[in-house]
């Protein structure tokens, strides 16, 4: 699979397919996003709908690497499987992952090391439609110059099979970790309000065993790092919360965001 590429599945449908009004676009988003912490993450959960329901609680989250990204050279990114079944985690054997924005290298050497987890396999199918990790990639591209890209998609994975995986590509300063969730879906406002104010919760007190399927589609990946972050004794602070109702202005049947920072606790 010399040079393979894996091509944009989603683009013109979650996020634009031109690459001047996709970079508009994305530029407007990060511009009109509030800073609510000054340090720089180790780790974020951000949301992976279409832009115009989930871009505006992402950003909140991306604007924090806007001219202090100069050491992050790894990104990390783990997303839940939309598409295909499967046990444990899919990584890929693509040399690049391709958006509008241009092409991505992956940490191929990285990747082949992984092989000696038993929870990970190569598996295309689970990246080919998946638009969990796809939406994200503009965002890291205008916010980290140049980068490599670990990509691993989460089907059936326990938090100790996930966070085990984390621990062993946490790296420094230069790896960034990127974790994609959405929240409940299809609630009324006022419920998914109450259900999203619930996760946050145990998002912020890393009480993932609290966090149930029905709570967070990219559960399995949301534990597995929460769970290394119990281990880490991290601090989690909430960047945006928010839902379609808010984003769209339809309410009576919704999907909630939420975007949340992840900071070692050694980091002054």
């Amino acid at each position: 699979m010399a040079n393979s590429i894996r091509h944009a599945a989603v683009a013109g449908m979650f996020y634009p397919g031109n690459p001047t009004e996709l970079h508009d676009t994305v530029q407007s988003m990060l511009d009109h996003a509030s800073i609510s912490i000054e340090k720089l993450p180790k780790a974020i959960i951000v949301p992976h709908a279409g832009y115009i329901y989930s871009g505006p609680v992402a950003a909140s989250a991306y604007a924090l690497f806007r001219e202090k990204s100069q050491h992050i050279k790894r990104i990390v990114l783990l997303g839940p499987s939309h598409r295909v079944a499967l046990r444990g985690l899919a990584t890929s054997h693509a040399q690049f992952f391709e958006t509008p924005l241009g092409q991505i290298p992956l940490a191929s050497p990285i990747i082949q090391q992984l092989e000696n987890f038993t929870q990970v396999q190569y598996l295309e199918a689970a990246h080919f439609e998946e638009h969990s990790l796809e939406v994200h990639l503009p965002f890291l591209q205008m916010v980290v110059d140049d980068f490599e890209l670990i990509p691993l998609v989460v089907g059936d994975a326990s938090p100790a099979e996930v966070s085990e995986v984390l621990r062993y590509l946490w790296g420094g300063e230069e790896t960034l970790i990127v974790v994609s969730s959405d929240l409940s879906h299809y609630h009324d406002y006022r419920t998914a309000r109450d259900l999203d104010s619930a996760t946050t919760h145990a998002i912020e007190t890393l009480n993932y065993q609290n966090i149930g399927y029905e709570d967070a589609c990219g559960r399995n990946p949301v534990s597995g790092l929460l769970a290394l972050a119990q281990e880490l004794n991290m601090e989690v602070y909430t960047l945006d919360v928010r839902n379609s109702g808010d984003t769209s202005g339809i309410k009576d049947r919704v999907v909630g965001y939420g975007a949340y920072a992840l900071l070692e606790s050694n980091i002054q």
